[in-house]
């Protein structure tokens, strides 16, 4: 058996140090989840099993007490206790409570009102509990949400597509999920806080670390108006197994998957697999035949069923909500005036760079590549090498 302490004042003593408080068991149940959160790794089906059988102070109990557990084969437990237990440590305990509290983290658990129910479609791989940088409940405003994702290392006209999907969906209510990552990740985020909208990153280290640490700023204005969330107790590293099972909570938790860009073994189609297994719909975006960031969304496409997406109506039809086909473009900020300052600023002969169009509409070069973006989509408007410029005449 193996000393440690899980009494209610014991609990109540850790918690205080992420400014928790709580009545007596709950503070326990809650304690013995943080507990768990350390002893395991993101989707941990056993623990799963177990937790939900006996919940998180009885499974943790029965594990310290060296005691049989009928929910498992004695091989299973004896191999679970081996992963475990080397990880018991009131030290990082609580020092994942003490950065919670300093970095703003809010744990959020099965107890909470605050939690997404829809993550327990994952059944014994769901998360144990969420570790939340924004304002917790705001978890209730994502089973609409769009989850879009894609390549690191994408290609121009991935970043565009996925800044207009973005900008249009989450600029109209619908909010955007994505990884936190560079490249289309990256491009989906700074588009849903362009258009004012809702975005939620979902890391795979703890959520008190920005990855990638050229995204800090980023991920620092994502926390402050939407969620940074992860599944890993503070000051965890995020791993490539953590990455894997970090991609099951994005498909989990949004109403529709949109893969924009990726290779064919790149990542994102982990995220797309964990969607389909969810019977969560599965979009993926078409690219240039010749591009290897788009053989993935073409696989995905012919292989797996996945629906064409060719702009955010597309989207809207997977989550089952109404369409505007056939209008104009809205997107946030009145952008049918500034549609048209974007039109009077190009030409259908020659091209120019976005910077130059901004210039001449005397506008935001950032708004004016969303403005671009959906005339892309929308047909209006065509890009290349040397930049872009009105469909039509000299097309």
């Amino acid at each position: 058996m193996i000393a440690f302490e899980l009494g209610a004042d014991a609990a109540r003593r850790a918690l205080a140090t992420a400014g928790i408080g709580d009545e007596p068991d709950a503070a326990r149940e809650r304690y013995a989840t943080v507990v768990w959160c350390r002893l395991i790794e993101p989707g941990d089906s056993v623990a799963g099993r177990i937790i939900r059988s006996r919940g998180p102070v009885g499974s943790l109990e029965a594990v310290l007490s060296g005691s049989d557990l009928p929910e498992l084969a004695p091989r299973e437990l004896a191999e679970a206790r081996k992963r475990w237990l080397p990880r018991l440590s009131e030290d990082a305990i609580a020092d994942s409570l003490a950065t919670a509290r300093t970095r703003g983290v809010t744990l959020v658990t099965r107890a909470d009102p605050v939690w997404p129910e829809q993550l327990d479609d994952l059944d014994a791989h769901a998360p144990l509990c969420l570790w939340v940088r924004g304002d917790p409940s705001t978890l209730l405003k994502l089973r609409g949400s769009a989850a879009i994702v894609g390549a690191r290392a994408s290609s121009r006209y991935g970043e565009q597509v996925a800044t207009e999907l973005a900008a249009d969906l989450s600029g109209t209510g619908t909010p955007v999920i994505s990884g936190g990552a560079y490249g289309i990740d990256g491009a989906a985020h700074r588009a849903a806080l362009h258009a004012g909208g809702l975005t939620t990153a979902l890391l795979a280290g703890g959520a008190d670390r920005a990855y990638p640490a050229g995204h800090t700023q980023l991920i620092d204005d994502i926390a402050q108006r939407g969620l940074v969330v992860s599944e890993v107790a503070c000051g965890s590293a995020p791993t490539k197994w953590r990455f894997l099972q970090r991609n099951r909570l994005i498909a989990a938790l949004s109403g529709a998957t949109v893969v924009v860009e990726a290779g064919w073994r790149s990542g994102s189609l982990n995220t797309a697999g964990h969607a389909a297994t969810l019977s969560r719909p599965l979009g993926a975006v078409p690219g240039p035949i010749s591009s290897a960031t788009s053989a993935g969304t073409h696989r995905l496409i012919r292989e797996y069923g996945a629906q064409c997406i060719t702009g955010a109506d597309d989207v809207r039809e997977m989550l089952g909500l109404a369409t505007r086909r056939g209008t104009a473009p809205i997107a946030p900020g009145s952008y049918t005036g500034e549609e048209t300052r974007v039109r009077d600023a190009m030409s259908p002969r020659v091209w120019r760079d976005a910077g130059d169009i901004a210039r001449r509409a005397g506008m935001a070069a950032d708004a004016v590549e969303v403005i671009l973006g959906l005339g892309l989509l929308d047909g209006r408007v065509e890009s290349g090498p040397a930049g872009w410029r009105l469909r039509g005449i000299g097309a």
